[in-house]
């Protein structure tokens, strides 16, 4: 007999939610099933897995649920959907919606929108939960409930409200809530469901979520994204979301997770210029204005992070405010600045307007500006000599740090002004210009271009996060209450104070660096002296840069600067420093990877601020320069870029590398002066390892910075190589033994320059007198002593150690490093490891016991017994008296 479900299955209602159904959803499901005694219960899709092991537990038998499989979808003849009306969101459920006279009833509390799914009969109210609306129809038909349904109910309102938190929260859920209690709703399993404790696979996955999170600023409203990939699915990933959203006080969290095949999308908002249902809406999801969850099948994680991000820009509205527009400090000139002075101020800092201030360059009054068209104008007609006060535009006005968009619109347009001052209490924060306002207004229109930025750059070109744990991981107690006490005194002063450079950066590097830099935006002597005075320190200061030591009583230091700008009136030149902020204090830095800073102040302790992307170019080992005049403003840069190159493994950017091209092509470097140049060549060669590299040096050509006409003979590499084993092989077998070894390295760098020649570039460099001497006259000198010790066939300990022994360590080094000849780097390592150490027990007044008379042969008879005792002759103190005696038996 043939079963022909189609005709034989009786009319059939089913009671639905949305996949990934939460506590909300299961709530209204139990509330719909009240409503519709004769329906079937059925998920579309998995649910959380605290929602499975609740049904498991304890309270499944209230349920009249019926597996997915186990429906014939051609009986259904009404589908009661609650928490969704998209159709998308039901998953396999969709089918029946094609059913001939199907009877749709939904209950609802998200967002309408102009494709949902059409109701014959709907409620809809945009509260919190959608319990909460079911919860007012149960109470209107006076349906009872038990204490375990009330408990359901109510742990529904508790999630999707954030336990009464979330913005969309509206006073019919407390209603219902109270309603729920009055019903008997336990409390105490709400709390145990709502307030989890962490087992170690959702720590570890919070650990990664926390330390892959960016911030983005879109339209002037921060966004943190992060994204994670397991190998399974996660079906806690909406908690752990919710958990770091409240953890990390974040306005409007996005994570994406990739899990199997699928990437899963989870938004929690608490502002209300972000709306995540809407957002997510476009993605395919759904959910209300705080907490919002979508499935992405067939795309990467990169892919879904874009589409994210392209959503992101189009329905977040702008929400900017002066103060995330304007520059800051404001550059401002006096009064009586001549016309020729102000145009050297717009070319100095790349400006094309100037404010201009009181006559007292200190304050913050302002009276007018100027723009460089009035300027050249002015310069044409031979008005240069003329003070600018004679030609700017006086009719300006300002706003509040907190004008809006629209405001500073009419203001800049509305008067046609080019630059606008931002003014609070009277005095100018910052200023915002007109290309400052059109980048804004254009922003949104970057997407018609396909010019969005990606995850990895952020428009504001600012992310931060908060890496307090990571510090802790990684850094010493004392280090990180030192870092503590600095950020008290900075908020003591009101300053902000940060931990900046090689410290952060070899942080994430994972290298042990405690040379701690702190840039403080306030006066840094201040801000040290104040702290010295507290913790029982002393200061160094040095006013003319704004930057001080600081010096604890067992020498440990810290070095202080006040957050600065620096501009260079020349090529090469070294950099004029005035007062700025933290943002243009790291973008003087010479590349990206050194421009991270952390936060010290209490409230903020453990804030990471990066403006230019270092922190990824340290993840992808890669060197970049802030911008492409850097090599020009200061060359000495290439230098540092080729040692942190070989010194953490990286790669030089491709712009960066032609930049360098460019520098060296230019010449650039003829215009540094000698010590600078020294300086960089000493630091490269005091590296672990330099010799990759000097030949990094030498693949640029920029070896002849020492001496034009220096040359490199084709076995420099071999000699380096020669020099490094040298070294390492003396650093082990006298550890504690200090010398120069870099000095080794410079030495075998000019081996085949002349005395003439090496006395130039000691000149040219100004060389200390003392490392001149060792690199001229002491070296030159060298080269007799090695051709006898490779030479001669026989030679015994007394003559090595005669040759050798008025040379130092690191001479006898570069000895062993130049040396062709085995047999010579044995006799020299002979008298570095034993002969330099022997010595005589007989003394001068042994010998006048002897009866010797002191003069010449005092020492004549000491260097005897030295010379046999070297050569084996003599071993112990009374071989030495007996040797004596031998020698001198016509005296004793």
């Amino acid at each position: 007999m043939i079963n022909d479900r189609t005709t034989l299955a009786p009319p059939l209602t089913i009671i639905t939610s949305h996949v990934n159904a939460d506590f909300d959803a299961m709530a209204s499901m139990l509330a719909a099933q009240k409503l519709y005694p004769d329906a079937k219960v059925v998920f579309p899709g998995s649910q959380e897995k605290n929602l499975r092991n609740f049904f498991i537990q304890s309270m499944v038998y209230l349920f009249n649920i019926v597996e997915l499989s186990k429906i014939d979808f051609s009986a259904v003849r009404r589908l009661v959907l609650v928490d969704t009306r998209r159709r998308n969101r039901i998953g396999d459920i969709g089918q029946v919606l094609d059913n001939p006279g199907l009877e749709i009833h939904i209950y609802d509390h998200h967002p309408k929108n102009d494709d949902d799914i059409p109701a014959h009969k709907e409620h809809h109210m945009l509260t919190g939960a959608t319990i909460t609306i079911l919860s007012a129809i149960l109470r209107e038909k006076e349906i009872s409930i038990s204490p375990e349904e009330a408990t359901i109910m109510c742990l529904g309102i508790y999630e999707d409200t954030g336990s009464f938190s979330f913005p969309s929260t509206t006073e019919h859920d407390f209603k219902a809530a109270a309603y729920f209690l009055s019903k008997g709703a336990n409390l105490n399993v709400i709390s145990s469901m709502i307030t989890r404790e962490f087992n170690p696979e959702q720590i570890g996955l919070l650990n990664d979520m926390i330390q892959t999170a960016r911030h983005f600023t879109i339209n002037g409203v921060d966004i943190v994204l992060t994204s994670v990939i397991t190998d399974n699915y996660f079906a806690d990933f909406s908690f752990l979301v919710q958990k770091m959203a409240k953890m990390e006080n974040i306005d409007a969290l996005f994570a994406l997770g990739l899990m199997e095949n699928k990437v899963y999308v989870v938004a929690r908002s608490r502002t209300a210029d972000v709306d995540v249902g809407d957002i997510l809406d476009h993605l395919g999801g759904g959910g209300h204005p705080s907490a919002a969850a979508a499935t992405i099948k067939g795309k990467t994680i990169a892919q879904a992070e874009q589409m994210l991000i392209e959503t992101l820009y189009a329905k977040i509205n702008p929400r900017r405010l002066a103060r995330h527009l304007m520059s800051a400090p404001a550059i401002m000139a006096v009064r009586e600045t001549t016309c020729l002075d102000a145009k050297k101020l717009l070319n100095r800092y790349n400006i094309n307007a100037l404010l201009v201030g009181a006559s007292d360059p200190a304050g913050d009054a302002f009276s007018g500006y100027i723009t460089r068209q009035v300027i050249e104008k002015a310069l044409f007609h031979d008005l240069g000599d003329i003070p600018i006060a004679e030609y700017m535009s006086t009719e300006i006005c300002d706003v509040h740090p907190d004008a809006d968009i629209v405001e500073i619109q009419d203001k800049i347009i509305g008067n046609k002004q080019r630059i606008l001052p931002v003014v609070e209490n009277g005095r100018v924060l910052g200023v915002i210009t007109r290309t400052d306002l059109l980048n804004t207004l254009v922003q949104k229109n970057r997407l018609s271009n396909h010019e969005l930025p990606g995850v990895d750059d952020p428009p504001s070109g600012k992310r931060q996060r908060m890496v307090l744990n990571f510090m802790r991981e990684r850094l010493a107690k004392p280090i990180l209450q030192t870092l503590n006490q600095l950020g008290e005194t900075a908020t003591q002063l009101g300053y902000n104070a940060f931990v900046v450079g090689g410290f952060v950066r070899d942080m994430f590097l994972y290298r042990k660096n405690e040379d701690i830099d702190v840039v403080v935006e306030g006066n840094g002597i201040t801000f040290a002296k104040t702290f010295a005075r507290e913790y029982g320190a002393r200061t160094h200061t040095h006013h003319k840069f704004g930057t001080a030591v600081i010096i604890f009583p067992d020498g440990f230091k810290i070095d202080v600067a006040s957050a600065r700008m620096e501009y260079y009136q020349f090529p090469a030149s070294l950099p004029v420093v005035e007062m700025s902020s933290i943002k243009m204090d790291m973008f003087r830095r010479d590349f990206t990877i050194n421009t991270l800073a952390v936060q010290l102040n209490p409230n903020k302790f453990g804030r990471l601020i990066d403006f230019f992307n270092g922190q990824k170019d340290i993840k992808d080992k890669v060197l970049r320069v802030l911008h492409n005049l850097s090599f020009v403003e200061d060359p000495t840069r290439v230098f540092r870029a080729l040692r942190f190159e070989q010194r953490f493994g990286f790669t030089i950017g491709k712009l960066t590398s032609s930049l360098i091209d460019n520098a060296v092509k230019m010449d650039f470097f003829k215009r540094l002066s000698g010590k600078r140049v020294y300086t960089e060549l000493v630091l490269i060669l005091k590296e672990e390892n330099p010799v990759p590299t000097i030949m990094r040096l030498l693949d640029y050509a920029l070896l002849k910075v020492i001496h034009p006409k220096l040359k490199i003979e084709n076995d420099l590499k071999r000699l380096l190589d020669s020099a490094k084993k040298v070294v390492d092989w003396h650093d082990l077998l006298f550890i504690d033994e200090p010398y120069e070894r870099w000095t080794v390295y410079f030495m075998v760098l000019i081996r085949h320059c002349g005395l003439a020649m090496t006395r130039e570039i000691c000149r040219h460099l100004t060389i200390a007198p003392r490392h001149a001497k060792l690199f001229a006259d002491t070296r030159v000198g060298v080269e007799k002593c090695l051709i006898s010790l490779e030479r001669r066939k026989h030679m015994n300990n007394a003559e090595i150690f005669n040759r050798l022994k008025i040379f130092k360590t690191e001479v006898i080094l570069y000895m062993m490093a130049c040396s062709h000849s085995e047999t010579a780097k044995k006799r020299i390592s002979l008298y570095q490891t034993q002969l330099r150490n022997i010595s005589v027990g007989i003394s001068g007044k042994d010998l006048l016991a002897l009866g010797l008379q002191p003069g010449p042969l005092f020492s004549q008879t000491l260097q005897r017994v030295l010379e046999a005792k070297l050569n084996g002759k003599v071993k112990t103190l009374e071989d030495e008296f007996a040797f004596v005696r031998k020698q001198l038996p016509g005296t004793i």
